[in-house]
């Protein structure tokens, strides 16, 4: 409780000078995925966005072990109690996957992966062996929509399957499901949880669609295109008239009233209708208070750069694990910075206002 308040004090007070130590590292360990989701501009192959440079803009297509190892190794040495995130752009596809885990495992890193789990199955066992912390599976609704929205007859099916997999052969895996919220599953949320009532998840996390608009970039930009540009992101396909908020909001009570053997979440929590409407319809007001991510998140890229929480971020270089060491990256001159641009403007920058980094 102390730490968190000092924490909260050394940002607000000293943003220029953080004094603690990053809570994940972020891995961005290869530039490809193996599902087209309509919510997602690497899906959409809408790829002049930040959030598509920042997951697929660089190269290698994949991390080279020897970088990731060189991760690890400084991870243990100069930050052992962070985590280590293997989160874009499908870590299980990742050739390196089953060494770098087992390496961060004998180097006592807890290591989490976020994954669409369509080759869950075929890679439980590495992930077990590899002494895995958490698993986060990103999942958009039941079956059918699932599908749908992924662009793969059996996305769902194979999600399970890999999930039933991981649990026989540890019943104790911590497993987490997540889900955003679209256009195409609103109405289906509550079968969602109800598909799941009898799995033993540690949490189902539902997830407000996190979009930047053209109109906001734009007005951003007036201000911050200098210093970090922004673009529209995740808005190929999606259009946010077509989200039937009010049935929505009737859902989300609905959820929250049922008892589940596991905690359900929404980030980020809206409090009434009004609030709901205004999150969807009116993305130029703020509702978050400040980016907690930039305190405690970096994100690395496949060839060594590094930039601020993760891939929704602005496309901003801190430093590369080539040339400089994971200590002067996460103190930089160029994050402090942005650290300290973000707190002079109340907490976040125009284009920030649908990001969940910010709730």
């Amino acid at each position: 409780m102390i730490n968190t308040i000092l924490k909260k004090v050394n940002q607000k007070v000293l943003p220029k000078n953080y004094f603690f130590s990053p809570d994940w590292i972020v891995l961005g360990v290869n530039n490809v995925c193996n599902l087209h989701c309509k919510m997602c501009d690497v899906g959409t192959k809408t790829l002049d966005t930040n959030f598509a440079q920042n997951l697929i803009g660089t190269h290698p297509l994949n991390m080279p072990l020897e970088l990731i190892k060189k991760i690890i190794d400084q991870m243990a040495l100069y930050y052992p109690n962070s985590k280590l995130g293997y989160a874009f752009t499908e870590p299980l596809v990742y050739p390196h996957l089953q060494e770098s885990l087992e390496y961060a495992k004998n180097k006592k890193i807890k290591t989490t992966i976020t994954t669409n789990a369509l080759t869950l199955k075929q890679n439980a066992s590495k992930l077990i062996n590899g002494g895995l912390s958490d698993l986060f599976i990103s999942l958009d609704g039941p079956q059918e929509i699932h599908n749908e929205i992924r662009g793969h007859t059996k996305s769902f099916q194979k999600a399970v399957d890999g999930i039933e997999e991981i649990l026989r052969i540890n019943p104790k895996q911590s497993i987490s499901v997540f889900c955003v919220i679209t256009e195409w599953n609103i109405g289906f949320l509550e079968e969602f949880v109800r598909f799941f009532k009898g799995f033993p998840l540690k949490q189902i996390g539902f997830m407000h669609t996190n979009f930047t608009t053209q109109s906001i970039a734009d007005s951003h930009n007036l201000i911050w295109k200098s210093k970090y540009e922004a673009t529209a992101s995740n808005i190929e396909e999606i259009n946010i008239d077509n989200y039937n908020l009010d049935l929505l909001w009737e859902e989300i009570n609905t959820i929250k009233k049922v008892k589940n053997n596991f905690p359900i979440s929404f980030s980020p929590e809206i409090e009434s209708k009004e609030k709901l409407f205004e999150f969807y319809l009116k993305p130029e007001k703020k509702i978050g208070k400040i980016c907690n991510d930039v305190f405690s998140n970096i994100m690395i890229k496949s060839d060594g750069s590094v930039i601020p929480a993760h891939g929704r971020c602005y496309n901003l270089t801190l430093g590369n694990l080539y040339s400089e060491n994971l200590k002067q990256i996460w103190n930089s001159t160029v994050l402090n910075n942005f650290r300290e641009d973000l707190i002079n403007n109340g907490g976040q920058l125009p284009a920030c206002s649908r990001c969940c980094s910010a709730f």
